[in-house]
């Protein structure tokens, strides 16, 4: 007959009662578990919305419009706007920046001419005109205002460092 020279494949009864004791006991050892925590306070996805409250955005800072170029704090700091931009026309076909700034107009506006960098491309090919990643002054130079500072500066220019005067 079929299967009369193999051994039983069945394995003895007390390995069945242990595997499941074992099993019983991982099953009631998470239910103790989920029961124990403590129910957590959802916050209501549906109904009305609590109200926001208004806050008021803190005064700007007076701009300084002394005309007075100011000391870069740091290497590489683009120069701060020494006068008010307030109302200058910045968008994709005007500039109002570039009628003194640019180098054709400094020397009747007196204005300091924009670095040549503004005029080099990705590539660093020098264009006849202001490369388009550099038109939108305000990306890089603000108005200088008299904002008192908001976290402490310890900054030294390099020229205070190393005993030189």
């Amino acid at each position: 007959m079929r299967g009369q020279g193999r051994p039983r494949l069945n394995p003895p009864a007390g390995a069945i009662r242990a595997g499941l004791a074992a099993a019983c006991l991982v099953l009631f050892a998470g239910a103790l578990s989920a029961a124990s925590d403590a129910p957590q306070v959802v916050p209501r996805l549906t109904g009305e919305a609590e109200p926001m409250s208004e806050v008021k955005a803190p005064p700007l800072a007076r701009p300084i419009v002394d005309d007075v170029k100011r000391m870069r704090n740091y290497p590489e700091q683009p120069p701060v706007i020494p006068h008010s931009i307030e109302g200058y026309q910045l968008t994709l076909n005007t500039n109002r920046c570039l009628s003194c700034h640019k180098r054709e107009f400094t020397e009747g506006s007196g204005a300091p001419m924009i670095s040549v960098t503004h005029f080099m491309d990705r590539d660093g090919q020098v264009l006849s005109d202001v490369t388009p990643r550099r038109y939108f002054c305000t990306q890089c130079h603000v108005s200088q205002t008299d904002a008192s500072p908001l976290v402490p500066n310890l900054f030294q220019d390099a020229s205070k460092l190393g005993g030189r005067q």
